[in-house]
């Protein structure tokens, strides 16, 4: 009983909480040595005087900008990021130029700048974290004095970002295959090494293998989509690719258990497919035909087979919806992108706290005689980042971070010469940067912060005496967020993850009336209602992520089935454009019965109810719709507490 009584509160452990991260090698060397080198390029040139510091510390941190944007994924998409954030960062350099003195201009000046950072976070990872940096960089220019001209600073800080994007691309190459894309394509191996199996001793390893691969897979692209600052089409393709190949991993399964030897077409096709997500390449060969007799495992798993080939990719089958997909894409993105900024309310009320915030940390700048004003800025652009999804605890957590990396930051200062000595720590904290962004929010402002205090005290020397001026500018804004940023705004409190759930179902369902039984105007704004409604679902999807466990393992859960209502959104569009280019319209019990199907799924939703296992019966353009429903409903059968999604057709 003693002991029950010293425990604290549910709520404060699951705040505290942090996971055990891996320690990525590569990239913790990379960091250790990328960030600081421009820094010691300068120390060994030009010393600790002149111009050559200044460039040096700006230099430093356009490596620390470009080294900190890329995670996982595709080399495009890191380097993407890499831009976003150098350029973005590079921008915000110069605007903060314009923060500095007083009077309504710089006021007004933070607050435009506080809503294009939020408005540009809702579009997509990359911008998320560039609209990050473009806030950042202008706080810490508005009150960073260095001899350098604004266009040398812009010059060193782009001349770093552009080394570590060549260390990104030289670390790349000894990386040549992405982690996330390697997880799901071992999926397929191993499907094809349990089918090459059945009728041997090796069948039990087999199914054991391929469960754990499946399970890796999805753990793998839910951690990484957790820890992605805003949408990823990359990630939700490979979760659509995992979500379709659970109806062949039970195929499979149900072969080895049957002892019913494969096709070896269909052990080729697996082993075709699983290069082709590895290498992000259409499938070689052709798709195989469909099975009408054998044993029904072998069917299954033919089945199996032309679902994923589908999803992955058959250019000659979706040739014709591509092309008139790509005429329309131009006002699909003005109109996805209308909807995930002012068309969205979670976007808009966003973007008012955001540049409230920053405005009255502007003011606050002004009045209050602090010792570093922009520090106040600084630290309310980190505490509340700029994405699309920043949650109170996240806050607290970067808040309690930021607080201890300042004091350890200003620590450092009492005990280091200011010399090249200070690029031992600098190398330490940058090192671990990597590993405690895959812990959570605190633990990356903890080695975040210092390495920061140290750089500007670098450009600016303050010394050890303004430990608790820092800590005091921090804890004022660390009020300001929590007051003006949460305090006011009650309805951020909480994530309604399942409201959002059964609405996107809801307007699917709209969606695919309007789209077989009405005109092309209802059709589009049925369209433009249900991508809006998967946009808030990605909304609070994104919300409980950023969340502590168990919230955020809860929400990923329903991260799969999130992408299989988008999957299927995507299913009704094609086939409208199937119907325009001649295809039959269905027959209006058809759609009836589609329709009373995903009405059955929003009501499993509200109830917490497990859905039948019936399939839809459809065909002609209807039938891929079908197919995505039916995959929706499945998912929502094997997402319940408790469970890992996908894992139950592999182990049962």
């Amino acid at each position: 009983m003693a002991d029950r009584g010293l425990r604290a509160p549910a709520w404060l452990e699951e705040l505290v909480r942090t996971s055990r991260p891996e320690v990525p090698w590569r990239d913790v060397v990379r960091f250790a040595v990328v960030i600081p080198a421009p820094l010691a390029a300068a120390l060994a040139v030009g010393g600790l005087g002149g111009s050559a510091l200044g460039a040096g510390v700006f230099a430093t941190m356009g490596s620390l900008a470009a080294t900190l944007a890329p995670q996982s994924g595709p080399l495009r998409a890191r380097m993407r990021r890499v831009a976003a954030a150098s350029l973005l960062g590079g921008l915000g350099l110069v605007v903060g130029h314009g923060l500095t003195g007083g009077g309504w201009l710089p006021v007004v000046l933070i607050a435009v700048v506080s809503a294009v950072s939020a408005l540009m976070s809702s579009i997509s990872a990359a911008y998320s974290l560039g609209a990050l940096q473009l806030l950042v960089y202008t706080a810490i220019s508005s009150g960073l004095t260095t001899p350098l001209p604004a266009s040398a600073e812009v010059g060193a800080f782009l001349a770093g970002a552009a080394w570590g994007a060549l260390a990104v691309l030289v670390q790349s190459r000894a990386e040549p295959l992405d982690p996330d894309r390697a997880s799901v394509a071992a999926v397929f191996t191993k499907v094809a090494d349990l089918l090459e199996a059945i009728g041997t001793d090796r069948t039990e390893d087999a199914r054991r293998a391929l469960a754990t691969a499946l399970n890796e897979g999805y753990d793998r692209v839910i951690h990484t989509r957790s820890r992605s600052a805003g949408r990823s089409r990359e990630l939700a393709e490979l979760a659509g690719v995992l979500n379709s190949a659970a109806p062949l991993v039970e195929a499979a399964v149900a072969s080895a258990r049957g002892g019913v030897a494969a096709d070896s077409r269909d052990v080729g096709a697996a082993r075709a497919l699983a290069t082709a997500v590895t290498q992000r390449s259409p499938v070689l060969g052709e798709r195989p035909a469909r099975v009408e007799e054998g044993p029904a495992p072998r069917r299954a798993v033919r089945h199996g087979i032309r679902l994923v080939w589908n999803v992955v990719g058959d250019p000659e089958e979706r040739a014709q919806a591509a092309v008139e997909r790509t005429e329309l894409d131009w006002r699909l993105r003005l109109h996805d992108l209308q909807d995930r900024t002012v068309g969205n309310a979670d976007s808009r009320a966003f973007v008012v706290r955001l540049t409230l915030c920053m405005t009255v940390a502007e003011v606050a700048r002004q009045l209050l005689p602090i010792e570093r004003p922009y520090w106040v800025l600084l630290t309310v652009a980190i505490v509340l980042k700029p994405d699309y999804g920043s949650v109170f605890t996240r806050a607290v957590q970067r808040g309690a971070g930021t607080l201890l990396g300042v004091l350890i930051g200003s620590l450092l200062l009492t005990f280091l010469s200011r010399d090249a000595w200070v690029l031992l720590p600098l190398a330490v904290a940058a090192g671990a940067l990597p590993w405690a962004r895959n812990g959570n929010f605190g633990l990356f402002s903890v080695f975040q912060t210092p390495l920061i205090i140290l750089l500007l005290d670098l450009a600016t020397p303050s010394g050890a005496q303004l430990v608790g001026a820092r800590l005091v500018d921090t804890l004022i804004g660390c009020g300001i967020v929590l007051v003006f940023g949460y305090l006011l705004w009650p309805q951020t409190w909480r994530a309604p993850l399942d409201d959002a759930l059964r609405g996107a179902a809801l307007a699917l369902d709209r969606f695919i009336e309007a789209a077989f039984t009405e005109g092309p105007v209802e059709t589009r704004r049925a369209r433009r209602a249900s991508y809006r409604a998967l946009t808030e679902l990605q909304t609070q999807l994104q919300r409980r992520l950023a969340e502590p466990p168990p919230i955020s393992t809860r929400a990923a859960a329903w991260w799969p089935v999130i992408v299989q209502l988008e999957r299927t959104s995507d299913a009704v569009t094609e086939a409208v454009i199937a119907m325009r280019s001649g295809e039959p319209v269905p027959e209006p019990g058809q759609v009836a019965v589609l329709r009373k199907a995903v009405r059955q799924l929003e009501e499993d939703l509200r109830e917490h109810r497990v859905p039948d296992d019936a399939e839809i019966d459809a065909e002609g353009v209807l039938a891929p719709v079908a197919r995505e429903v039916d995959a929706a409903r499945r998912l929502v059968r094997e997402t319940t507490p408790g469970r890992r999604v996908g894992v139950r057709g592999a182990d049962d």
